[in-house]
Order: C-alpha cells, then structure tokens, then sequence
C-alpha cells in the first residue's frame, strides 16, 4: 500500500459516512446558533451572561448562582440555574424574557454559517424536510429567517426555547416534537448542531448527528463527547447533496 493511498483512504472514508448521512436524512433537523448562524457574532454571548448576572445581583438574588455559574460566560446556563432553583417563577419569566430580547438584538449583526444558506435551499429544493431544534428563542430564530429570506424552507416547523426549560437541550424534548409534527422516524432524520448537547440530544432522540465545528477547540468537544461525523465546514455536505441531486 502506497503513502498516497494510506493518506487517502481515511478521507475517502469519511467521504463515504458523509454521504451516506446525507443520502438517507428525509428530515433534516438543525440547530441554530452555529450551524446556521454565529448569532453573538457582534454582540458577544459572554457581556450577556454578565448582564444577566448583574440585572439578578440587582435584585438582591446574587446567591441564586454559584461563583461557578457566574463566571460561565453562557447566558443558558445562568437561565437554567435560575430555573432549577426558582422553576415556572415570575423571577425565570423575567430573566428568559431578558435573554430573549438580547438574542433579538443579536440578530442585526448575527454572521450567516458559510454555505449554510445555499445548503439549506438546496435540501429544501430537493424534496427533504427542514426543522429548527434549537435552545434559542423561536421569535430569534423567525426573525433571523425572514431577514435571509429562510423562512419558507423551514415554516411552520421551528421548536425552541419555551418556559420549561428543563427542555433545553441536551432534553431530546425540541427533536421529539420536530419528528412528531412532521410524522418522521428518527432514524429517516440528521441532526446538525456544534455541542455536545446537540449530540447528547440526538443520541437520545436516536436520531443520526453530523457535528459542524467551525475551529478545532468545537471539534476537540464534539469528538471527545462522542461524535464520529464531525465537518469543518458546510461546503462538502454542500457539493455531496448537488452530486446526488
């Protein structure tokens, strides 16, 4: 066996898992923020986190979140330490409220995913079913579509954060209700999505995962967590789905 075929053949392989994950998605569930979009692209996630955490230590509430989670730099993980301690309050309605409206600002300045746009009009034009399963708010998600002109390939089926968040992922809850709406066995279905708790959530949703890591600490994740299918970029999946098309 040659160099050059040694070289080859791990790539041809992952070629041919690619295109078989492809090939059988009848339904093809998406996360947002990542696959699709870098929502915080121009308005950072981590000043969200602080100001969520600043508006609760407004309140009085600082001992709500351990030093831990206020330091987390995620604004979903504040809101579901808030959750856990306080579930279906006025206080977590207040505060989910608050994230949404930050999402909703961040969607001026979101960076669309490269190849993510012709992506999803080429899946749609070649007969296959869009959903949105993400932990975004679904008004986020709405406007984020309309303004790229996105929205047909996904409406009506967009499934995000809703008051329980104990639903969020990595709860398969957003996936079930995609797959149950749209009458799809999970194994007909991929899901796209950037962390772990997209992968934990397909696993356990048993749906097939194709992980999008757009730099090697993403990737470093998905593969440590599990993932087997990991791209670092849309434009293979992009290339595959034309070929077959």
């Amino acid at each position: 066996m040659t160099s050059d075929t040694t070289q080859t053949d791990p790539v041809a392989a992952e070629t041919e898992a690619l295109q078989e994950l492809i090939t059988r998605a009848r339904v093809v569930l998406w996360d947002f923020d990542g696959p699709i979009c870098r929502l915080f692209a121009g308005h950072a996630a981590a000043k969200v986190a602080d100001d969520l955490v600043d508006w609760l230590e407004g309140q009085g509430l600082r001992g709500l979140l351990s030093e831990a989670e206020r330091r987390s730099l995620d604004p979903h993980i504040v809101l579901r330490a808030v959750d856990r301690r306080h579930p279906g309050s006025d206080l977590v309605d207040e505060l989910e409220e608050r994230l949404t409206q930050e999402e909703l600002r961040a969607t001026s300045s979101a960076m669309p995913t490269p190849y993510a746009d012709p992506l999803i009009r080429t899946w749609t034009a070649v007969g296959s079913r869009l959903a949105i399963t993400t932990n975004n708010s679904p008004r986020v998600v709405r406007t984020y579509l309309a303004g790229r002109g996105l929205t047909a390939c996904f409406s009506p089926h967009i499934y995000g954060r809703t008051q329980e968040l104990s639903h969020l992922k990595p709860d398969p809850h957003c996936l079930n209700r995609a797959l149950n709406a749209m009458g799809s066995a999970p194994s007909a279905a991929l899901m796209i999505g950037d962390t772990p708790s997209d992968l934990f959530a397909a696993n356990e949703a048993g749906v097939p995962f194709l992980g999008y890591a757009r730099n090697d600490h993403k990737e470093k994740l998905l593969r440590d967590a599990g993932a087997t299918a990991v791209v670092a970029s849309l434009e293979p999946v992009l290339n595959l789905l034309r070929a077959q098309a």
